[in-house]
């Protein structure tokens, strides 16, 4: 059935939705962040905990910022908004694993986080590979715009989030969430720093 409304108007309602959804995801992470002002005796921060929360904050607004590409789309589908939407609940779903409703029967965040750590990391090894295809969907002219880095990018970002599911070593985990904090960081700043 042909779409009736101008992709303007799609995009916009799309960009609500996601909205929505995400935003789930931000006061998750932001409410959690809170508990180590409110009880900084009871609620002991984990630093691989608290970085994987510092890159999923900026994962998420970077996710709302690139977005924006997904204006410039022409022909909507429902795949395409299911897909979207898909998207968007990894991000909830990680920021529930990182800061859960109750931890009463784990000592601490080291202890959660070492516990659900395969969940969290295959999960975030899915958002990279969504991503991909989230940035194919707004055309091959801006996913070949970002280069051959990219791809690279994801790539590497995914591979190591399986070896963290299968090394529960905490060195590796903590080198993983650091260079992904730079990384990610620099990578907004050089590619991403005027909407368009």
């Amino acid at each position: 059935m042909e779409n009736p409304l101008p992709h303007s108007d799609v995009f916009v309602h799309v960009r609500i939705i996601i909205g929505m959804v995400l935003g789930l995801s931000l006061a998750r992470l932001v409410t959690g962040l809170t508990r180590f002002l409110q009880h900084p005796k009871r609620e002991r921060i984990y630093l691989i905990h608290l970085g994987w929360v510092l890159f999923l904050l900026l994962a998420i607004v970077h996710f709302w910022w690139f977005e924006f590409g997904l204006s410039g789309l022409r022909h909507w589908t429902f795949e395409i908004y299911l897909f979207l939407i898909l998207y968007a609940m990894i991000f909830v779903m990680l920021a529930a694993l990182l800061f859960p409703d109750r931890m009463d029967e784990y000592k601490g965040f080291e202890d959660y986080f070492q516990s659900r750590r395969r969940w969290f990391y295959g999960l975030l090894g899915l958002m990279f590979i969504f991503d991909v295809i989230d940035t194919r969907i707004k055309g091959i002219a801006h996913f070949e715009a970002l280069g051959i880095e990219y791809p690279i990018r994801q790539a590497a970002f995914a591979l190591c989030a399986v070896i963290a599911i299968f090394m529960p070593g905490k060195t590796f985990q903590a080198i993983f969430v650091s260079v992904g904090i730079i990384y990610q960081i620099t990578w907004i700043l050089r590619l991403f720093d005027v909407l368009s």
